[in-house]
């Protein structure tokens, strides 16, 4: 993510301003996903040089970089995908050039309340797309070892179990608990940006909390979830079947998640007998010139497989007491930006 940009450029630069790229309203459409300072030509100028409107388009994005982290971490949470959420994040960003800041009195909070709301109408059209997406679909990974919490308060509502079961939730639902579960919003901010009275928000925490907790398995800690993810990559490179099932939990889930733009079960397969031979069956060859590295996606353990320094492949896992519940193998190479690096 990028770094929160600071409130005035003479904050940065005493000496050296950033002065403003001239870029047209179109030009400018793919400015949020950029860095500060990729935004800025940096010269040696006197701040008098800068024009009132320079100085207040600057301001405008200096306030817009700065909330950026949580505007993706919101939009990302409700979605589940990276693409998406940058997506809304340029539409906001282009709302919030053509607005009169003047008007704003939390600039955080105006730009949370749009990012949501675009997130709700989004999650409602996507919907459709997951029905037609070609095999199972999977959040994209995102690596969090730099912001564990991606932009929140907490790192809830971030790791797949939970991301995968949010999908099954409504947009407004979905919206409500990430709100509260993982930006710590109170009741009466949550009804305000999802349009209900307060009651109904609260109805819709409480209902999104009650379907999570009824579907999900307490999740193992994380030093243990990294021991058993070790211990299955070690089975599934030697094929040995009796280990993988002793490591699975007795209904195991192996989903893939290739998008038709790689060679991906395109079936969950489940069982923990038939994930186990499912697993053995291409060790003989799908293995052969990989190297493993270990890297944080969504907060938790997950290995990035590469062949030829080239990334191809996120595997993690879901445990809990009864063992691995779900493996997720990650191999849209659409999907694998935010892990690349």
């Amino acid at each position: 993510m990028d770094a929160a940009a600071p409130a005035t450029l003479a904050d940065t630069y005493p000496l050296e301003v950033a002065t403003r790229v001239s870029l047209n309203r179109s030009q400018s459409r793919g400015l949020p996903g950029l860095g500060w300072k990729d935004l800025c030509v940096k010269k040696r100028v006197m701040m008098s040089s800068l024009s009132p409107d320079d100085t207040t388009e600057l301001d405008a994005l200096a306030s817009f970089t700065a909330v950026r982290p949580r505007l993706f971490g919101i939009a990302y949470r409700m979605l589940g995908s990276a693409a998406e959420a940058e997506d809304i994040l340029q539409d906001v960003w282009i709302k919030w050039q053509n607005y009169d800041h003047a008007s704003v009195e939390n600039t955080a909070a105006f730009l949370a309340t749009m990012t949501t709301r675009l997130a709700i109408n989004v999650a409602q059209s996507a919907h459709s797309r997951r029905e037609t997406y070609i095999g199972p679909w999977l959040p994209d990974p995102i690596d969090t070892s730099a912001d564990p919490a991606l932009g929140a308060e907490r790192g809830e509502a971030l790791g797949f179990a939970v991301l995968i079961l949010l999908e099954k939730l409504s947009p407004t639902e979905r919206a409500a608990y990430v709100l509260r579960e993982a930006f710590d919003y109170p009741y009466s901010s949550i009804a305000e940006i999802v349009q209900l009275p307060e009651p109904a928000a609260r109805k819709l925490v409480s209902r999104a909390r009650q379907h999570l907790t009824a579907e999900r398995r307490t999740p193992v800690a994380a030093p243990e979830q990294r021991r058993l993810l070790s211990a299955f990559l070690t089975a599934a490179q030697s094929g040995d079947v009796s280990e993988l099932e002793r490591l699975f939990a007795a209904d195991v889930v192996s989903y893939s998640d290739g998008g038709g733009n790689a060679l991906a079960a395109r079936i969950p397969v489940r069982g923990g007998t038939r994930v186990a031979k499912f697993v053995a069956a291409f060790a003989s060859h799908f293995w052969v010139g990989v190297t493993l590295r270990w890297t944080e996606a969504n907060g938790q353990p997950a290995v990035v497989l590469e062949r030829d320094g080239e990334p191809f492949t996120v595997v993690t896992t879901t445990a809990s007491a009864d063992g691995i519940d779900q493996l997720l193998w990650m191999m849209n190479p659409d999907k694998l930006a935010h892990v690349a690096a």
